[in-house]
């Protein structure tokens, strides 16, 4: 369980404003920027919709024997991405994880980190997965993803072999 609630955005920039005006701001520009396309539907290459679809098609295209194990016993796997990415992993990841995502968003002007890092997690929790047998058990495996490490997930998504495995 991950506690989200109205202020999830906030908590964030609470470790790093103290202001509460400058705190306001940059959510704001954060949220008119990119986290408002995370909560209305619409046909934009970056919304919901097509990041769940990004992430349905990495996961399936690259990690097959997983993605078809967890169909198999009715585990989907976007029911469970799906939280993290509308969230932006907003009170899934710990604070300064959560910031290092965020600001690879701002860095790289795209949403699409998100689906990269919720497929990355499913490959690094492959093995776990690959033993469950029913959904409750899968979804025990991807529950706590607090300890995770953001930045070491990413480069070995996309740039070494989990996307790719041998």
């Amino acid at each position: 369980s991950s506690g989200i609630n109205a202020e999830w955005p906030l908590r964030p920039g609470c470790f790093i404003w103290s202001d509460p005006v400058i705190l306001y701001n940059v959510f704001k520009a954060l949220y008119t920027r990119f986290f408002f396309r995370l909560h209305s539907l619409s046909s934009h290459p970056q919304g919901i919709l097509s990041l769940c679809q990004q992430f349905e098609t990495m996961l399936q295209t690259h990690q097959p024997q997983l993605f078809y194990h967890l169909r198999e016993m009715g585990s989907h796997p976007l029911k469970h991405a799906f939280t993290w990415i509308m969230h932006a992993f907003a009170g899934y990841l710990e604070t300064a994880q959560l910031l290092l995502l965020w600001d690879r968003i701002i860095g790289y002007n795209t949403l699409e980190i998100l689906p990269v890092l919720a497929v990355a997690v499913f490959a690094f929790r492959r093995n776990n997965l690959m033993e469950v047998s029913t959904p409750s058990e899968a979804e025990a495996v991807l529950q706590d993803v607090s300890s995770l490490k953001v930045i070491p997930l990413l480069q070995y998504c996309l740039y070494a072999r989990i996307l790719h495995p041998v």
